[in-house]
C-alpha cells in the first residue's frame, strides 16, 4: 500500500497562518537583527505576539519561536541562539530554565497510524532551574522536571525526573543531581 497525502488538510487554519506570517516578518526585520544585549526589546516583541515572558528573561536574537502565543518564559529563563521552539502546542520554560544553543523543542508530531498523518500537538514543560544543553531534542508532550540537566545532543522523548541528569539517544538517566544545599 502506497502513501497518499492528497487529502491532507492543514488543521491550523488561515488565522494561524496569517499570524505566523506576520510574526515571521517581525522576526526577520526586528527580532533577529537586534543587538545581543537587547533582551528587553525581544521580550517586548514576543509579548506583542501573545507570549508570556517573565522579568529578566533572555530570548536571544537567533532563537526561532514558531508561534509566540504558545510560549511562556519564566523569570530569568533563556532561549539561546539557534534554539528552534516549534510551539504548535504550549512550550513553558520555568524560572531560571536555560535552553542552550541549537536545541529543538518540538511541540508536535504526526499520527503515523492514520493514513493522512494528522498533526498531533503536545505541550512541553521545562521546569524551574533546568539546563538543556546544546543541540538536545525535546519531544512532544515531554516534561523535564525541576533542576534536571539534559546533556548535549540528548534525544528526550519521555519525561525527565526532577534533579536528574540525562544524556544519550535515547536519553537515559546518568545520575541524580545534588541540589544546591546538599553536599557532594
Amino acid at each position: 500500500m502506497s502513501l497518499d497525502l492528497s487529502g491532507y488538510r492543514n488543521q491550523l487554519g488561515w488565522r494561524n497562518k496569517l499570524a505566523r506570517a506576520a510574526w515571521g516578518v517581525v522576526w526577520v526585520m526586528l527580532f533577529r537583527p537586534s543587538p545581543r544585549p537587547l533582551h528587553g526589546w525581544r521580550r517586548f516583541l514576543l509579548r506583542r505576539f501573545g507570549a508570556t515572558v517573565g522579568r529578566g528573561a533572555h530570548p536571544y536574537p537567533l532563537a526561532w519561536v514558531w508561534a509566540p502565543w504558545n510560549l511562556e518564559m519564566g523569570d530569568h529563563s533563556c532561549l539561546a541562539d539557534g534554539v528552534d521552539c516549534y510551539s504548535v502546542a504550549l512550550i513553558r520554560l520555568g524560572r531560571s530554565a536555560l535552553v542552550s544553543q541549537r536545541t529543538f523543542l518540538c511541540g508536535a508530531t504526526h499520527d503515523y497510524n492514520h493514513p493522512e498523518f494528522p498533526l498531533v500537538a503536545k505541550p512541553i514543560t521545562i521546569a524551574d532551574g533546568v539546563w538543556v544543553a546544546a543541540e538536545a531534542f525535546i519531544g512532544p508532550g515531554v516534561t523535564v522536571g525541576e533542576g534536571a540537566v539534559v546533556g548535549a545532543r540528548a534525544c528526550v522523548t519521555k519525561d525527565v525526573e526532577p534533579w536528574t541528569v540525562v544524556a544519550g539517544n535515547p536519553a537515559i538517566m546518568i545520575k541524580r543531581r545534588l541540589r544546591g544545599s546538599e553536599e557532594a
